[in-house]
């Protein structure tokens, strides 16, 4: 489709066309810079991680924390942040809280964006409804005009033309709610892990004596 016949294709459906269009702009762009940001934070990277993890319940601090001190991935920033806790001097209750902290402070980087997800995936549809029902007060109010010179031909055509809102408002729709699923599960799989990890941090600590 080259740039006349879409704009000949946007100002067929009108206003909420365009609005749509936008959305639609945005919903593409907003996934692919999730996916470069979840990519960035190590979002489905774990090896390292559970590498580490193993060496620590295996009584092997310096290892671990050698393999986790440079990488930059969610999962070993909080592993790494639960041993350097559990060595330092605070309480075991204060070690989980501090790990606590580190772990929403992490999450709560790599939900951004998933509100505008949500948000598309609502309005884009509404959009397209009222698209239609606009496109389809103004093609009964030429009937009415034409009285009985009404050419049904005519009315058929203006009723197509403002059912295309509604499509696609569900075709931006559709795909923007499946990515978000998508994020959201991506998501949850980090902090399940970063949750099974940093409770086999706090329950196999090495004795401190083998810590260096």
């Amino acid at each position: 489709m080259n740039a006349n016949r879409l704009r000949e294709f946007l100002e067929t459906g009108g206003p909420a066309l365009w609005v749509i269009a936008a959305l639609s702009v945005m919903t593409l762009a907003l996934i692919l810079w999730k996916v470069w940001r979840l990519s960035l934070a190590g979002a489905w990277a774990g090896k390292a991680t559970e590498q580490a993890v193993t060496l620590w319940c295996a009584g092997d601090a310096d290892a671990a924390l050698s393999l986790l001190a440079p990488r930059r991935s969610l999962r070993a920033r909080l592993a790494l942040a639960a041993m350097q806790a559990q060595q330092s001097n605070l309480s075991p209750a204060d070690a989980r809280e501090e790990t606590t902290r580190v772990a929403k402070s992490l999450l709560s980087g790599t939900r951004g964006g998933l509100r505008a997800l949500e948000l598309i995936a609502t309005i884009a549809p509404l959009v397209g409804l009222l698209g239609t029902v606009l496109g389809m007060i103004e093609a009964f109010q030429a009937l009415q005009a034409a009285g009985s010179r009404a050419d049904p031909s005519a009315l058929a055509g203006g009723i197509w033309e403002a059912l295309l809102t509604t499509a696609a408002g569900m075709a931006v729709a559709i795909p923007a709610s499946m990515a978000l699923t998508w994020f959201e599960s991506v998501v949850e799989r980090v902090q399940t892990d970063m949750e099974d990890a940093a409770t086999r941090i706090f329950t196999r600590a090495p004795a401190k004596g083998k810590q260096g």
